[in-house]
């Protein structure tokens, strides 16, 4: 089959409107094997000579590189030549309304990250730049949630206060012990001469179902950077989990050159460490590996398994986020207990070589275990595409229908930029390959924004046919292939596409070929997401 072009992940049904609707994000996403058929977001067919029209552009330089990367961590950037000189759009302030998400968590400004499960409340720690929307003064914001869904912002958590983190409160995770129920923060913390340190917190009352007050204990940082490690190579703890021995195992991400790796420290106290005399697993030209984590699966089941768990019928998936072309990778393998050792059960797929989380604009990703449904909950961060000169500025149906050969349908379902989209391909050609792609090349005339295709090949076994979900809020389209088999995140800045413009449309770049497809479409109602009002709680 010839797959197509998918748009966001799936939310809640609690937040569909029951009728069939759709909208558009000003995206083109395209998937092709012999011939390309799917779903174009494109609001307005103007030739691509229009997308180099210069008129209304003003000329800013964008200084490079970003803050965060001169400090040593990622920030958040372009892949390209960071030394280009580059020009913003002359963006309005109603194009910079459209872009914010609706039924994503996004923090009323700047940027995010971070997770926990406490007391019937889901929480997130993000990172935070409280007086601009670019990479500095990095805080930890936090917010609390019982469905995932609908939010309230708390007051911050952590602030970069103390030497040892004066310069950011940087990526961390949660560890719960699990006889008297101590919640362990360890997190980076950037010092003033810009080393990177490991540092504990924990709540000051666990009774607290919020959790709003966080203590810095006075021992940090408990872990430095050790020989051999450089200054800015050495960061985000994992959640921790129990060896055979009785001690608590933590993996920090870093590099030694290119050669990424993940180092392992013992510990019974979660203050004093030793470190293993050896790597958890390193894979050579990767460079510096970040935001590692570590975690049990079943090899058969859905459901998700805590940090700890060991026995039959288990895989260990070790991932990273590869800072060098910002892509989350992973692989599944065999964890060895004893020595402290994992092996991937296939080496030509082993981290950074094999597989992604997803194979569009995702990047930092952290899971938590939620023990009260048994599952593990994946948190990405699907990272701007234009420029940190423009974050200044934004402040922030059914139907089944057969698509001809070389034919565009529009879908009249009047103007929405909230949807969820259910596709299905079907088409008597037998194919090999099928690929899963989104195409951004058409998805702005601003010139400064990140414009490419992402896409990979994707298994269609046997008669089944091409499914696909997408998930429209504004500038973001999640797409998911096949059940989630391949995933395509992306975030897209029409400057034309949004409003009463963005429209949607189904398309088959075949020459003879026809193409049946069947269509479920929802209009999203937008979740809440406000400041906790503590007087009324």
């Amino acid at each position: 089959m010839a797959p197509d072009t998918p748009l966001l992940e799936p939310p809640p049904s609690s937040t569909h409107r029951r009728h069939c609707l759709i909208k558009q994000c000003g995206l083109i996403l395209s998937s092709l094997v012999i011939f390309s058929v799917g779903l174009l977001t494109l609001a307005d067919h103007r030739s691509h000579q229009s997308l180099s029209i210069s008129a209304g552009i003003a000329h800013h330089q964008v200084p490079t590189p970003a803050r965060g990367m001169r400090e040593g961590v990622s920030a958040k950037s372009i892949p390209g030549n960071l030394d280009e000189e580059r020009v913003s759009y002359n963006w309005t302030n109603a194009m910079f309304a459209w872009q914010r998400t609706a039924y994503h968590f996004q923090p009323h400004q700047n940027w995010m990250n971070g997770p926990l499960y406490h007391k019937g409340w889901y929480h997130i720690f993000y990172q935070y730049n409280p007086y601009s929307a670019t990479w500095g003064n990095i805080t930890w914001g936090h917010a609390v949630s019982c469905d995932l869904i609908h939010w309230l912002i708390l007051p911050l958590a952590l602030i970069p206060d103390l030497w040892y983190d004066i310069n950011g409160v940087w990526t961390g995770s949660a560890t719960r012990h699990p006889e008297d129920g101590n919640i362990y923060m360890l997190y980076t913390g950037g010092t003033g001469n810009l080393t990177q340190v490991q540092n504990l917190a924990h709540p000051a009352d666990l009774a607290d179902p919020l959790l709003l007050r966080w203590v810095k204990i006075p021992a940090n940082p408990i872990l430095l950077p050790p020989a051999g490690i450089g200054p800015k190579d050495f960061r985000d703890p994992t959640t921790a989990w129990l060896g055979l021995d009785g001690l608590w195992r933590v993996a920090i991400g870093s590099k030694v050159e290119k050669l990424g790796l993940t180092l392992v420290y013992k510990t019974y106290n979660f203050v004093s460490y030793e470190l293993l005399d050896h790597y958890l697993h390193s894979v050579p030209g990767m460079g510096m590996w970040e935001y590692v984590e570590f975690y049990p699966v079943l090899v058969n089941g859905t459901k998700g398994l805590d940090t700890s768990a060991v026995g039959e019928g288990i895989k260990h998936v070790l991932k990273a986020s590869l800072d060098d072309t910002k892509l989350d990778h992973f692989a599944v393998g065999t964890y060895d207990l004893v020595k402290d050792l994992w092996t991937p059960d296939d080496p030509e797929s082993d981290v950074g070589i094999g597989l992604k989380y997803d194979y569009g604009r995702y990047y930092a990703s952290k899971t938590f275990y939620d023990e009260e449904k048994q599952r593990r909950i994946l948190w990405g961060w699907i990272n701007e595409t234009d420029t940190e000169f423009d974050d200044l500025m934004k402040g922030w149906a059914s139907l089944q229908v057969m698509v001809g050969p070389g034919s565009v349908v529009p879908l009249h379902i009047g103007s929405a930029t909230q949807l969820d989209i259910m596709a299905e391909f079907e088409t008597t050609l037998y194919t090999v390959t099928t690929y899963f792609c989104t195409d951004q090349t058409r998805s702005s005339m601003a010139p400064e924004v990140f414009k490419v295709v992402y896409g990979s090949s994707i298994p269609v076994v046997g008669d089944k046919k091409l499914e696909m979900r997408v998930l429209v809020d504004h500038s973001i389209v999640e797409s998911f292939g096949q059940g989630g088999r391949r995933v395509i995140s992306s975030r897209v800045y029409p400057t034309r596409a949004i409003y009463g413009d963005a429209r949607l449309f189904l398309f088959n770049n075949a020459t003879d070929v026809n193409v049946k497809v069947k269509l479920k479409i929802w209009e999203m109602n937008s979740a809440f997401i406000r400041p906790l009002a503590l007087d009324q709680f």
